[in-house]
């Protein structure tokens, strides 16, 4: 098919989607992202595009108000992260010898670096008691289940570390945003979620809830990277072409979801990932002073970066979400 008829084709659907008030996940196509790329006041964004505007280019690393003005350097980093992953390796064996079960659940926008950060946790842990659990959408008869019972399916047993690359809450992001689920299911998902958190928490489960945002322009940098790399265009869903426009409308459900999902029991943490490499570290850093492992080295763990990794109470009181401006 020509450029030009898969663009037609894109805008065709796209007007029927609107019309019907909801898209359907077979109606988004990665191979014709449409007229998803003009998204938002960045009319001239294009991810299939050879270069991105300078504005946006400009304006990536700062955006979401992120607080620091340079990169971190790789050489630091890679100094950092090294004693880190040593630590995670005492909470494995620590784990194991104590039939330990863990649970870190990643969340956050597309393109916010979930992936990567769950990848420098594991890539020094035997794949046996440190298992990632990224589930498909449902099949027909895992609709027709209690919604909690897929991801129940997949807690840990002793001596294991569960790393969820997304999660039950789904259903407060990305199927309430795109029109997935009927709003009466997310209203019973953020009374239900609670409790479902706390009956793992009574029976033993350790979890803990991360959730990585980015800024606007940022993410536009990251989709476009993805588009122009063959090694990664595969991380890239057809939902993905759609968090550009519907940027404001996750971030007003991202809110509503950290506001009232975030209990005693299991409380959210924001992670600011503009900075990947800041990300991962204090990603790491969080979990490494969460648990209290045996011969735990706070020297080689260092200091938590509270400007990255924030509480979701101190996180919402200053305005959560930035939607766009």
């Amino acid at each position: 098919m020509a450029k030009s008829d898969a663009k037609s084709d894109a805008k065709s659907d796209a007007k029927t989607n609107t019309k019907a008030g909801k898209t359907s996940e077979a109606d988004l196509d990665v191979s014709k992202p449409g007229p998803s790329r003009k998204t938002g006041k960045h009319k001239d964004f294009d991810v299939e595009a050879d270069e991105l505007p300078e504005a946006i280019v400009d304006a990536a690393y700062h955006s979401g108000d992120y607080p620091y003005g340079k990169r971190m350097k790789r050489k630091r980093y890679e100094r950092e992260i090294a004693p880190l992953q040593i630590e995670l390796q005492k909470l494995n064996r620590w784990a194991q010898k104590h039939g330990e079960r863990i649970v870190i659940v990643f969340e956050g926008r597309d393109g916010a670096g979930k992936g990567g950060t769950i990848t420098r946790f594991t890539q020094h842990l035997p794949p046996r008691q440190a298992r990632i659990v990224a589930l498909p959408k449902p099949s027909d008869t895992e609709k027709g289940q209690w919604y909690f019972q897929r991801y129940a399916a997949q807690m840990p047993a002793a001596g294991e570390i569960v790393f969820f690359d997304r999660s039950w809450y789904n259903r407060a992001g990305v199927e309430r945003v795109m029109g997935f689920c009927k709003p009466e299911e997310t209203e019973h998902f953020l009374r239900e979620a609670p409790v479902f958190e706390g009956m793992l928490a009574r029976d033993g489960i350790r979890l803990i809830k991360l959730f990585l945002t980015i800024g606007r322009e940022m993410q536009m940098t990251r989709l476009h990277a993805r588009w122009h790399d063959p090694l990664k265009r595969w991380k890239l869903s057809p939902i993905d072409f759609e968090a550009i426009p519907r940027f404001d409308d996750y971030s007003r459900a991202f809110d509503a979801m950290l506001g009232r999902t975030s209990t005693e029991t299991a409380p959210w943490y924001v992670v600011r990932s503009n900075d990947k490499l800041r990300a991962r570290l204090n990603a790491i850093r969080h979990v490494l002073k969460t648990i209290p492992y045996e011969d735990k080295d706070e020297a080689a763990i260092g200091t938590l970066d509270h400007k990255i990794v924030i509480p979701v109470e101190r996180y919402l009181e200053h305005g959560g979400e930035p939607e766009g401006s």
